[in-house]
């Protein structure tokens, strides 16, 4: 166990007894405990492995290369369609976790495996994704945002698209490319 992680399980008042039956499976599989994005993270090496969330309705194991796991179980799942490597395992009772307790620690196994194979998860390219037309009407018009826009990394490219596309209005995704377009310019992504 890791002292730095101690304040997360401490803090928890919603699934406190889960959070900690979930953190000692984790520790079971001889994985080394962090804390990374204010979460406890279980990594082999230098790869991360798995992460335990909380959430209002469920607390999770977040495999970080999920997509690449079998799931024979059934119990992988992946939190929204853009999602592309994550898969998570939701709990809402101790009951839960302890009757899945075996196959946890083989998919956990089987992640490290995973990390040790080098395999990777294949992701889309961000040609894939759609480019809205409110959005390729301003790129057209700004050749400084075009080159602005193709000099993001693709990571920071997919989450203008993502976040652009997900408005069901025409008049939504023009509000948000006008609020963007600075940030844009400065070569900031969605979140920086």
């Amino acid at each position: 166990m890791n002292p730095k992680v101690d304040f997360f399980f401490n803090k928890a008042k919603q699934w406190k007894e889960e959070l900690e039956l979930m953190r000692q499976i984790a520790l079971d599989c001889q994985l080394t405990e962090e804390l990374k994005w204010g979460c406890p993270c279980y990594t082999y090496g230098k790869s991360n492995i798995v992460l335990i969330h909380a959430f209002k309705e469920y607390c999770a194991y977040l495999f970080f290369k999920g997509a690449l796991l079998k799931d024979p179980k059934g119990i992988l799942i992946q939190q929204t369609e853009n999602v592309q490597s994550a898969r998570q395992v939701r709990f809402t009772s101790v009951s839960q976790i302890k009757k899945l307790a075996p196959a946890l620690r083989k998919y956990i196994f089987e992640a490290v495996e995973v990390e040790e194979s080098g395999v990777k998860v294949e992701m889309k390219k961000t040609a894939d994704f759609p480019v809205p037309e409110e959005f390729q009407s301003k790129l057209d018009k700004m050749p400084a945002l075009k080159k602005a826009f193709e000099a993001l990394t693709p990571g920071r490219q997919r989450g203008y698209l993502f976040h652009f596309n997900s408005a069901k209005q025409s008049k939504t995704r023009e509000a948000r490319v006008e609020k963007y377009v600075e940030q844009i310019l400065a070569g900031k992504g969605l979140e920086d």
